[in-house]
């Protein structure tokens, strides 16, 4: 699949699991998961030590959501983020954004070998409509140097 087709594919997905959001409220994992649920996704934070997470309950892993989900947004530290993949894709997740920052070579190379869709390199917020603040500026330039997936 075209790196442009699984980022559009990914986007099109509404039930998100996302795994970097703090209960401190201060990592980017938040901003995602404020601005998806501002448009409209359902996203389901995982975290092993918090019961909620800027209002929204928080389940301990992937195996304990109350639901089956679309994909997963993975934007935790890099030495996390390989786990994070693994036990996605244990739970039959076959769709996963690693967030630029969070990204692993080890992660990456378990996608391709398993059979996941992973999209990585690329900031989530600049693709899911409407496109808003500071990531309509960074996909603007992204257009103009020809950055854009292809």
């Amino acid at each position: 699949m075209s790196r442009a087709r699984s980022v559009q594919d990914f986007v099109r997905q509404k039930k998100l699991a996302l795994v970097g959001a703090s209960r401190s409220g201060q990592k980017f994992g938040n901003t995602i998961l404020n601005e998806l649920k501002g448009k409209g996704y359902t996203v389901y934070p995982i975290h092993p030590d918090a019961v909620s997470i800027s209002g929204e309950p928080c389940y301990s892993s992937f195996a304990a959501l109350p639901e089956a989900v679309d994909g997963a947004v993975v934007s935790v530290k890099p030495e996390r983020t390989s786990d994070v993949v693994r036990d996605a894709h244990a739970a039959g997740i076959t769709r996963v954004w690693i967030q630029q920052g969070a990204e692993s070579n080890d992660a990456i190379a378990y996608c391709e070998e398993h059979g996941v869709d992973v999209v990585t390199g690329e900031c989530l917020l600049m693709f899911v409509e409407p496109v808003e603040s500071i990531h309509r500026l960074h996909r603007f330039f992204k257009r103009i140097l020809g950055r854009m997936p292809a």
